[in-house]
């Protein structure tokens, strides 16, 4: 493939990742700015706790589904593993550092799940089953999260080897954007979900 064409996608991945599900779905339910509200995380969860199931499931397939359409091109067309593995992190990027909010994005759970049910479905399948799993046992979103993710790696080795680095990636960068969660759990402090006595700290 061209090294334009290869930029032009790893670019076009990056801008639709920088899509903000969440502001774009509040806005158009007249609800209030996510980022000002709850956890002032522009994702998912912190849309259900402003804006109830409906508002939060439309952000979540948003910012599932921003992940999945230029994989799969690259996929179609057959270029390495590597530039496919480029594109899913570049849309990543996209939602962690969106350029249409001033670089002020998620957490990137869910749009990192989407980039992985479009690598390869089992990976993406195995790791949604861990943070379910986990979600089920302690109720609480950002540790289902953190667990899952640094599995991921571990599931994408035995599974689909050439996307691993990609993977790798993702998870390194999730992980590092849940160190508030992380202080929190260590603390004991992080909110479970359901949980109205606490104050909500930044779980995606």
């Amino acid at each position: 493939m061209p090294d334009i064409l290869a930029l032009i996608l790893v670019i076009s991945a990056y801008l639709l990742g920088s899509i903000c599900s969440a502001i774009v779905v509040c806005k158009a339910l007249n609800l209030p700015d996510p980022r000002t509200q709850g956890s002032q995380n522009p994702g998912a969860t912190n849309v259900l706790r402003i804006g109830g199931k409906k508002a939060a499931l439309l952000t979540l397939a948003g910012d599932m589904f921003k992940g999945v359409p230029l994989v799969l091109l690259a996929q179609h067309l057959n270029v390495t593993p590597d530039l496919i593995s480029a594109i899913g992190l570049a849309a990543f990027l996209g939602h962690l550092y969106p350029v249409f909010f001033k670089f002020e994005g998620g957490k990137g759970v869910a749009t990192a799940l989407g980039v992985l049910l479009a690598l390869h479905w089992p990976l993406g399948l195995a790791v949604i089953g861990i943070w379910l799993a986990v979600f089920a046992a302690f109720r609480i979103s950002s540790l289902g999260s953190i667990i899952a993710f640094t599995v991921a790696p571990v599931v994408a080795w035995t599974l689909v080897p050439s996307y691993m680095l990609g993977v790798m990636g993702m998870s390194v960068l999730l992980i590092a954007r849940h160190k508030n969660n992380i202080k929190a759990l260590l603390k004991g402090e992080e909110r479970k979900f359901g949980d109205k006595k606490s104050e909500p700290t930044e779980a995606d």
